[in-house]
């Protein structure tokens, strides 16, 4: 644990706000982060526990979050590899508490606009309501990247990831139910896991969040359906970048506060009649974090116009031999981009097409395989989706160390059928394929993710 050496400007206004309480929460700033992880409830059941050993509690605010007494190498279990489980900083679980009471039973339109590197985007994917959709969004290219390689990781189906500035998503007027903006900002609540955000840490800097926070939020609220819901959250206390955010969008459009239910008296409300909570180290186990829900009280539905609609694709046909691995393919549609196939939900399927000409596309449902010669060569990410149908899989059950070498993509031996495609497992878990080709096992574990060094 580094030493801290606080601004003495955030000192000032910390003591101000915080009162009596400000001693206790400049000692939990020096104390040991929380290390916490979440469940994929879909290839995890709960009981079998990663690090069982470790297991201290349950996060009280959500069903598939664990604190651990230390933190492992995470990077050498290959059960994270396999998103089994995320590792996810506790507090921000706290949005399954807002998803419970703002969804229903109903499917719904979700935009995650500030998704990277997938925290929250993967917590929202294992909780929609089913035949949902899920748009994970992020701006810069190479966080982009990794947010693709988590939400393959966690093998879901219902998920479209973008790379585009927030402003392309503002012609989609009505198009969400819900939009998550997770809000680029001074990073106060992350003061004692990362010493380079207090060395960041200006008032000039403060300023230029607020700024661009409005200006996010400006770009994507006519995306919002009427009646729908901006979960707005940051990992700061600066009140400017909080509450007096909320205040602005109340004052700016014509919108709702809402309430949250909960029963968790460590969480620090927002002076009335404005509903924001925050979440202190000295009261929560967690970092620091501000979240808040708005209504969208006008606007006009989404539509479709049919002379913007993309023109359909022909239809597509599955080869045999990766057939039997998908679900039933009824609520699926089948597309080819280039050499890629993969399967998108039916009933979502024509407006991520349409979504495809407004923002920049880089993943969609799932990728099952790649068309090369004649020939099905399986895609990483169908050995990740926790609906292939293992069953119909050739299987290699791996102990760790082989585990490892398969995710350093070494070559790793064992007696393989020839010619076949092999799905490595671990505890059960899909890490990818080998193929036993001329008396060796290739390893196709992608290039780009394989482990460097832990």
């Amino acid at each position: 644990m580094y030493m801290i050496s606080l601004p003495p400007a955030f000192t000032e206004r910390m003591q101000q706000l915080l009162g009596t309480e400000s001693e206790a929460f400049f000692q939990a700033l020096v104390s040991e982060s929380p290390t916490s992880i979440r469940l994929n409830p879909e290839k995890t059941p709960l009981t079998n526990l990663p690090f069982p050993e470790l297991v201290s509690q349950q996060v009280p605010w959500c069903s598939n979050g664990y604190y651990l007494k230390e933190r492992p190498s995470f990077t050498s279990d290959p059960l994270l590899h396999g998103g089994a489980y995320y590792v996810q900083e506790a507090s921000s679980m706290f949005l399954q508490v807002v998803l419970q009471q703002i969804t229903g039973n109903t499917p719904l339109r979700v935009l995650d606009l500030c998704a990277a590197p997938g925290g929250k985007s993967t917590l929202l994917a294992s909780s929609l309501p089913k035949d949902s959709l899920l748009v994970s969004n992020e701006v810069i290219k190479s966080r982009a990247s990794i947010l693709k390689e988590n939400m393959i990781k966690w093998g879901y189906d219902h998920v479209v990831v973008t790379n585009s500035d927030p402003n392309r998503f503002t012609s989609l007027k009505g198009a969400f139910d819900i939009i998550l903006v997770d809000a680029p900002c001074s990073g106060e609540g992350m003061f004692r896991k990362d010493e380079k955000a207090i060395t960041e840490w200006s008032e000039n800097n403060l300023r230029l969040c607020e700024e661009r926070q409005k200006r996010i939020l400006s770009d994507v609220w006519d995306a919002l359906t009427p009646g729908g819901y901006l979960v707005y959250s940051t990992c700061t206390y600066n009140p400017g970048e909080n509450e007096e955010i909320l205040n602005w969008m109340l004052t700016t459009f014509d919108a709702s506060s809402i309430a949250i239910r909960h029963n968790f008296p460590a969480i620090t409300p927002s002076p009335a009649p404005l509903h924001g909570y925050h979440f202190y180290p000295h009261k929560t186990n967690g970092e620091g974090l501000f979240m808040g829900v708005i209504q969208k009280n006008d606007g006009t539905p989404f539509i479709m116009k049919k002379e913007k609609r993309a023109t359909p694709s022909p239809a597509v046909k599955l080869p045999a031999d990766i057939l039997p691995l998908l679900p039933d393919m009824t609520p699926y549609t089948p597309y080819i981009a280039g050499e890629t196939l993969g399967i998108l939900p039916k009933q979502h399927a024509e407006f991520i097409q349409y979504l495809s000409t407004k923002a920049g596309v880089i993943y969609k449902g799932c990728e099952i395989g790649e068309c090369v010669k004649g020939k099905t060569k399986p895609a990483h990410s169908l050995a990740l989706y926790h609906k292939l149908q293992q069953k119909y899989v050739t299987r290699q059950e791996v102990d760790l160390p082989t585990a490892l070498q398969f995710l350093r993509k070494e070559d790793i031996r064992f007696d393989a059928p020839k010619g076949e495609w092999i799905l490595i497992t671990y505890k059960g878990i899909g890490l990818g394929w080998v193929k036993e080709v001329g008396n060796r096992v290739n390893n196709y574990y992608p290039k780009e993710w394989r482990i460097r060094q832990f």
